[in-house]
């Protein structure tokens, strides 16, 4: 039987931390002359994106994960990594001296906000690191490769240029994309019917009993309702939950407080109509128009323009969370996974016109949780968890692999003694005491079919043991310039960009 988690502290509390107006034909000579340099820089743009697309290739790659799987400390260490190769042993194109130079460049994205490389890097590399600031919307960096090329012609040719953009976006946006095939009352239906299994519900379920969806609209009523079913998407997600629907209630931006993203789920009477001004019909309007007005946008103007696409998973933090946080998981990646698929779905199928993303990698991260001797069981979790989902949605046409990796490692190994037996720890400073402690997280099961079974079965609690998931801070870095400590990062880069590099 698994031994139950435990940690044992080691020592005590460490601080924390114009245009001018001229008469006449002068005018008519500015007019002119202005129209004449914008036609001068449209030229130069369209050869500029030209020459680009024969010679220097861009590869986007889409960076997604639900809450808290570490979408920004990804990007800032896979750049600072990557600007700084000494620790990105398992790149091929590293390790054999082909990567000339990787410097970052201005984004060809005018509309998109920059990914804040710069600020989430100081928050790591400072003297008291601290965790950066979560996804909030969408941004965008761009890398730039000088690679020497393979082959008896390589020398010939001289070195290539790779652009590299990286687009962070919410996953929960992803999970969006089911939304189109269906009808409000649809959606209505299969949020309501998950209300009794989940805790966090509660308040929500019992507003939702006082409603009649047929009464005369009210603002009122339905700002209420909505930020009731807003405030229980974002404990759901606190407590391990990952299909929380609609994505931009966790993450409304500057759509917050618009009638877009200010609606709720009804109890609807089947087959029939909401009469006309009421608050059902009103939520049923606004239910199509975040679809039209917020989904369509998303995918039809960046996702479908992704190559390469890594999916963050938080799978320890499922397991803590219970049997059903990792079976809500396994929904949630068969989701995303049909977002990949454009047969599904006919407006996926418009705007992709038969262009796939070439390589999907689902990362299980915080790998540095456990001590090295668990990581291939949690890796063997995550291939069983992308196994079943790719089955659910009868996905294919890109190659998947799943894997365990930590961005940034935060802990070091030992062993101790407990019991008269060894157990394998990881030590690291706790994030909510600011003690230093040793951790044995409990032991994963080697078989993962055991776990998605019990999980299936949709328990309050697994029924052999625990597994405590502890939260640290990322530790002080003991060499500046070398890049960021990972595990497995530089093996990520591989499967997504190692063609690329050659």
């Amino acid at each position: 039987m698994p031994l139950s988690p435990f940690v044992v502290v080691l020592h005590g509390l460490v601080s924390q931390e114009c245009r001018a107006y001229l008469p006449g034909k002068h005018e008519v000579r500015v007019v002119l002359g202005g129209i004449a340099d914008g036609l001068t820089r449209g030229v130069e743009g369209t050869v500029n994106s030209v020459s680009a697309a024969l010679f220097e290739p861009v590869v986007r790659l889409g960076v997604t994960g639900l809450s808290r799987a570490g979408k920004t400390v990804f990007i800032t260490s896979l750049v600072a990594n990557l600007l700084n190769r000494q620790k990105m042993p398992g790149l091929r194109a590293v390790a054999e001296g082909r990567v000339g130079a990787v410097f970052l460049q201005p984004q060809p994205d005018d509309t998109v906000p920059r990914f804040e490389y710069e600020r989430h890097l100081a928050c790591l590399a400072g003297e008291e690191p601290i965790w950066p600031e979560n996804t909030r919307g969408i941004s965008e960096l761009r890398l730039s490769f000088r690679v020497n090329g393979t082959g008896i012609f390589s020398g010939l040719a001289g070195p290539k240029t790779l652009h590299l953009d990286i687009v962070d976006y919410p996953g929960e946006w992803l999970l969006d994309l089911g939304l189109l095939d269906k009808s409000y009352s649809q959606w209505a239906a299969e949020i309501i019917s998950k209300l009794p299994e989940r805790k966090p519900a509660g308040l929500f379920a019992a507003e939702l009993q006082k409603i009649d969806a047929n009464a005369p609209f009210d603002e009122v009523t339905a700002k209420s309702l909505a930020a009731t079913y807003s405030d229980y998407l974002l404990n759901a997600r606190d407590a391990g939950l990952s299909d929380c629907t609609p994505g931009r209630f966790l993450l409304p931006g500057d759509l917050k407080g618009s009638p877009v993203v200010t609606f709720a789920p009804l109890l609807v009477e089947p087959e029939k109509a909401f009469p006309r001004g009421s608050l059902g019909r009103e939520f049923e309007r606004r239910f199509e128009a975040y679809k039209r007005q917020v989904v369509k946008p998303f995918f039809r103007d960046h996702f479908s323009k992704i190559d390469r696409q890594i999916v963050l998973m938080d799978v320890l933090g499922a397991i803590h969370s219970g049997p059903r946080a990792v079976e809500d998981m396994r929904r949630a990646m068969a989701e995303i996974l049909g977002a990949f698929r454009p047969g599904r779905n006919a407006f996926l199928s418009q705007i992709f016109l038969g262009k796939r993303v070439e390589k999907i990698l689902f990362a299980a991260t915080k790998a540095d949780h456990l001590h090295h001797k668990q990581h291939p069981a949690l890796t063997a979790i995550a291939e069983a968890m992308l196994q079943d989902a790719k089955t659910r949605a009868e996905f294919s046409g890109a190659v998947t692999k799943a894997m365990s990796m930590a961005s940034l490692r935060t802990t070091t190994e030992d062993m101790i003694e407990k019991d008269g037996r060894k157990l394998e720890v990881v030590k690291g400073k706790l994030l909510d005491t600011g003690q230093f402690a040793a951790l044995y997280p409990g032991r994963l099961p080697d078989d993962p079919a055991r776990l998605l079974a019990e999980a299936g079965e949709g328990g309050e609690k697994w029924l052999n043991a625990d597994f405590n998931a502890m939260r640290f801070s990322p530790r002080s870095l003991q060499r500046s310039g070398e890049g960021l400590p990972h595990i497995r990062l530089d093996n990520a880069v591989e499967f997504l960009l190692g063609d690329r590099l050659r």
